[in-house]
């Protein structure tokens, strides 16, 4: 299995998909799922939504979903000598931006190496030298001279900007490149594809790549509104506490298991996040138990995944949100062990093959 989630999630993390320009994601997921039997739609959206033909659509259906797109930048300047001015889009980490490669997706589709410039540090004042520009500040050059060079590209106001797209193996299963956030749980939902047509679970499975999450979380949302789940398992992903800047935040580490989430909240602008159903998180702890599955548990403040918003559909949607721990999220290099998201795997499909007709889902203890 490890081998077939390395090669999933480097060729999904190779893939451009902004926020809003999901296509190349949904189409290369699409294709995986109807490769293991499964039936596939795309809502008005872009939501690439995934099921199993011959399951009975009166059943309950338990919604298991993971984000398909990236944060990054849209252009909104192009000057006369060819410099591109951008806005960001989602939780981008300006200090990490200065001499990063990008790619800009052109009107047909090309990518357009390019990269962040930084003040040469010869002529740099002492006064700047550890000052952290705005965004808005800050410019790529893709090497054009004018503005028509830039045009004749294909890229205008409004183009896409991902950080430039690579895939690094590292020592043993730890794997580096942009985007483990949250192709990484993008390849698990294809794992669970393949594990799901071998063995249909009791109830209504949908597996779903969702859009908008670092926009605005509201991709979920309106999946939701087409499957009408009874419940929902969101897969994202975790900070992991085990780098030297980040001791004793939390216990959560690579390599040990997979993340159930007891609590997030963004803190900021929303003011959203989620307190899982009790019942959810029996659902895991009991589906981990059984399988014999070792995860991590893990509390965070600053953060929230779309699931957040997912749990306020209809009538509200018992919702629990597990995740794999990552290094250095939202920078252009996120690291993980594929070991956690096999494990995810494992877990999760342990919890789609209990009958949830039959599982206690008041919420006492």
């Amino acid at each position: 299995m490890i081998s077939k989630i390395d090669k999933y999630l480097e060729d999904l993390v190779l893939l451009p998909g902004l926020s809003g320009h999901e296509q190349r994601i949904s189409a290369y997921m699409g294709r995986v799922f109807e490769e293991h039997g499964f039936y596939v739609q795309e809502d008005v959206h872009g939501n690439c939504i995934a099921s199993l033909p011959d399951q009975d659509s009166a059943l309950p259906c338990l919604m298991v979903f993971a984000h398909m797109d990236s944060l990054g930048f849209f252009i909104r300047h192009i000057d006369d000598r060819g410099f591109i001015r951008v806005e960001r889009l989602g939780g981008i980490p300006e200090k990490v931006l200065p001499s990063t490669k990008v790619a800009i997706v052109s009107r047909d589709g090309n990518l357009i190496p390019g990269v962040f410039g930084i003040k040469q540090h010869h002529v740099t004042p002492p006064e700047e030298k550890y000052v952290v520009d705005k965004v808005t500040n800050l410019y790529i050059d893709i090497g054009a001279t004018n503005r028509d060079q830039v045009k004749a590209l294909g890229i205008d106001i409004g183009s896409p900007v991902v950080y430039a797209p690579y895939y690094q193996k590292l020592a043993g299963t730890r794997r580096l490149g942009t985007t483990m956030d949250n192709r990484s749980g993008c390849a698990a939902l294809l794992i669970l594809a393949k594990m799901l047509s071998k063995s249909p679970p009791p109830q209504r499975v949908v597996l779903v790549g969702t859009v908008w999450e670092e926009f605005n979380l509201r991709g979920a949302m309106m999946a939701a509104r087409t499957v009408k789940p009874t419940w929902s398992i969101g897969i994202d992903g975790g900070a992991a506490g085990d780098t030297p800047d980040f001791n004793d935040y939390n216990s959560v580490t690579l390599g040990g298991g997979p993340i159930l989430t007891l609590y997030n909240f963004h803190g900021r602008g929303t003011l959203n996040g989620m307190i899982p159903h009790p019942a959810m998180v029996r659902l895991m702890e009991t589906a981990a138990e059984d399988a014999g599955i070792i995860f991590q548990r893990n509390a965070v403040v600053g953060g929230l995944t779309d699931a957040s918003y997912l749990q306020l559909e209809g009538k509200g949607i018992p919702s629990v949100d597990v995740g794999i721990p990552r290094r250095y999220s939202h920078s252009p290099s996120e690291a993980l062990d594929l070991c956690d998201v096999e494990t995810l795997c494992r877990w999760v499909y342990a919890a789609c093959q209990t009958d949830l007709t039959a599982f206690d889902f008041s919420r006492s203890f």
